[in-house]
């Protein structure tokens, strides 16, 4: 039986395949116990957030649970998978290790997977298909998780224009959560501004975009509103954070527009970033008293100011999780190893309690004791010896040596001896 990690990321599928294999947090048990009906599944616990499905189960090989995703959500499997991927034993263990810890999101080190890994396990418990390895497992990588975190700086700097975003707000405002953001684009970047500005709790978040059927889909992710485009001008003194990021080939966003938004707005300030190219936002809006407009250019200074910074957390943080994966692979093997450890005590038992018995006999037969008790002794070390010395003499050839090198290793003999 093998540990597996099954599914989809943001890395490997569009939003669009990642929507249809995402799992309804109402249908997780009824997936869960659908998965684990026949003995091929064993144990399974299912991740299911905006940005990767995954299925971590054991069993001896990963395709039945490939084609049970499948089929759960109605798809051809060929449909979804050129987009899965298949980690088995080691890499599996890895990469639940990295998940957890914030390595593979899509905002580097956010601590939000943390809490959605946790939820995976608690569903799983609660739905009976968490056994003893998937239990150790998921106790271990919430240790590693935690160790990453409080020992590394993986989630202290600013490594994305999205995350450059959020800490330029905040430099204005001293609350993101007191605000209202709008987010004029759906495209990946946005993707990525959003879900970072979603991790601060703003009071309320809307897009705008141009397909209206993308603007729908990205704002039920983060649970946002939506606008129609050509209703930016109107509705733009609503909010205190506007982000940009569109292939217009004009600016989207005038002076004139953000004037008026100013005036409406009393001067309250505004902060908006432009990461477009070409700009989405006239340039002359920076020249105005109450508005922070921020470019992709002043986001890369933050972000290179903590480039070295992250790449050495990043660096910390995998040796944290090599180290963490090879003391898990070790408990395994020494769990695999505990049937063969338990038959033998009872080998030796039922060895001790034959020679012991015979013993008694004799004694009560008024045998002298002495000569029992060597008896007893050689009885015993005779039989207990029987099994490696048959197999030493049944060997030969090249098998000989290896054969005397792990018997001297059992025993802890000298070759001297």
């Amino acid at each position: 039986m093998q540990l597996y990690a099954l599914g989809l990321n943001h890395h490997t599928a569009p939003l669009a395949i990642r929507e249809r294999v995402a799992f309804q947090p109402e249908l997780l048990d009824q997936a869960l116990h659908d998965l684990t009906r026949s003995d091929l599944v064993r144990e399974a616990a299912i991740l299911s957030t905006c940005n990767r499905t995954e299925v971590y189960f054991a069993a001896e090989q990963a395709q039945h649970a490939a084609d049970w995703l499948a089929s759960f959500h109605r798809l051809n499997l060929d449909d979804v998978s050129p987009y899965l991927y298949a980690y088995p034993q080691r890499d599996a263990i890895r990469h639940m290790f990295r998940v957890a810890s914030g390595l593979d999101s899509m905002v580097l080190g956010e601590p939000q997977i943390l809490g959605q890994v946790k939820e995976a396990a608690r569903r799983a418990e609660e739905a009976g298909t968490l056994g003893t390895l998937m239990h150790k497992l998921f106790q271990n990588t919430f240790a590693v998780a935690k160790e990453v975190r409080s020992t590394t700086a993986i989630g202290a700097n600013i490594v994305s224009m999205a995350a450059a975003a959020v800490h330029l707000t905040e430099r204005i405002f001293e609350r993101v959560a007191d605000q209202h953001v709008l987010f004029i684009g759906a495209g990946e970047m946005i993707e990525l501004c959003a879900a970072h500005f979603a991790g601060a709790g703003p009071r309320s978040i809307t897009i705008a975009n141009r397909t209206e059927a993308r603007g729908h889909a990205l704002a039920a992710r983060f649970g946002a509103h939506t606008m129609r485009l050509d209703l930016v001008g109107e509705m733009l003194s609503r909010f205190d954070v506007v982000v940009s990021c569109t292939a217009a080939p004009l600016p989207i966003v005038g002076l004139g527009m953000v004037e008026r938004a100013v005036k409406a707005r009393r001067h309250r300030p505004m902060v908006m970033v432009d990461l477009a190219v070409p700009r989405d936002i006239e340039p002359e809006v920076s020249g105005l008293d109450d508005v922070f407009l921020y470019t992709v250019d002043d986001l890369a200074q933050v972000v290179d100011a903590g480039l070295e910074s992250r790449q050495q957390a990043v660096l910390e943080a995998e040796q944290i999780i090599d180290s963490r994966v090879d003391g898990f692979i070790h408990w395994m093997h020494a769990r695999d190893a505990v049937p063969t450890i338990r038959a033998l005590r009872q080998h030796a038992e039922a060895l001790r309690q034959a020679e012991l018995e015979r013993a008694l006999r004799l004694l009560a037969r008024g045998d002298d004791p002495r000569q029992v008790l060597e008896s007893l002794s050689h009885g015993l070390a005779n039989k207990l010896m029987h099994g490696p010395t048959r197999y030493l003499n049944q060997v030969d050839g090249e098998e000989q040596s290896e054969a005397g090198l792990l018997v001297q290793r059992l025993f802890n003999l000298s070759r001297h001896q």
